[in-house]
């Protein structure tokens, strides 16, 4: 229970990262451009690298304890495409304009005319949107987090930190469309609650079957949804925040912290 408590509660964190980035938005004169790049670049380095290198390979050895050496590495390897295959089916029902993903300027909120309803609509938009993707990334912190507390922190500090960008690309239009930032600031908020509630239903949902076998397959998958968001959302924005160098290096000292404390802790 102590461990479920745990894993929870480092789920709700990386969440409600998102009233972080609403912070900002409001509190700063602009953007930091540079930090935002470099930060979002070392959280897909932490992603990438804990996917391939440690949850992919705990999943195959999982599956292989229990279907033998051939077939648990196809099922791994399937589950694991099969995840990457879900999020991006996710990101197709997500119209372009209202992306999440798409760069938001703090500074921006003081160049635009306030009462915009198509702003708002975009800023609704990105909440869902975001409510949407951070469903299965709660998900991923949650099972990281009960598997290994060490991982699970990992996987929560990097996914934290995409979040930011989120609370910003929510705050932004709505803030630029009401005037009101307490109004901007709770739909921000909100829209980080579904990464604890994806942990919870996908906890209720799996724990009857929760076998060796649905723990590879799940985990696998997990590390297909890590790789897909850290390709397709956490290095664009970054290169959209800062310079093409800013966002590599950054992927790379998230790379290198991640497998230093990997070593430390075996």
């Amino acid at each position: 229970m102590n461990n479920i408590l745990f894993a929870f509660g480092l789920t709700l964190f990386a969440g409600l990262s998102t009233g972080i980035g609403s912070i900002l938005a409001f509190y700063t004169k602009q953007t930091n451009k540079k930090f935002l790049s470099g930060a979002l670049g070392f959280s897909a380095g932490v992603m990438i690298y804990v996917s391939m290198i440690e949850i992919f390979v705990k999943a195959r050895d999982s599956l292989e304890a229990v279907y033998g050496a051939s077939k648990g590495y196809w099922i791994t390897t399937i589950s694991f495409f099969a995840g990457i295959a879900v999020i991006a089916l996710i990101d197709k029902f997500v119209p372009n304009s209202e992306n999440p993903h798409e760069m938001r300027d703090v500074k921006d909120m003081k160049e635009k005319d306030v009462s915009d309803p198509a702003l708002l609509r975009m800023g609704l938009f990105s909440a869902l949107a975001i409510a949407i993707h951070n469903f299965p990334e709660g998900l991923a912190t949650f099972i990281g987090a009960i598997q290994d507390p060490a991982l699970g922190i990992s996987i929560a500090i990097a996914i934290a930190i995409h979040n930011i960008p989120e609370g910003i690309a929510v705050s932004v239009p709505i803030y630029f469309s009401t005037g009101d930032r307490k109004k901007a600031f709770k739909y921000s908020f909100l829209s980080g609650l579904s990464e604890p509630i994806g942990a919870i239903v996908g906890y209720f949902i799996l724990m009857n079957i929760f076998t060796d076998a649905m723990f590879g397959i799940v985990f696998a998958s997990v590390a297909g949804i890590m790789v897909y968001i850290s390709l397709d959302e956490l290095l664009p924005t970054a290169e959209k925040y800062g310079e093409h160098h800013i966002a590599i290096y950054g992927l790379i000292g998230g790379m290198g912290v991640m497998a230093l404390s990997l070593l430390l802790t075996s």
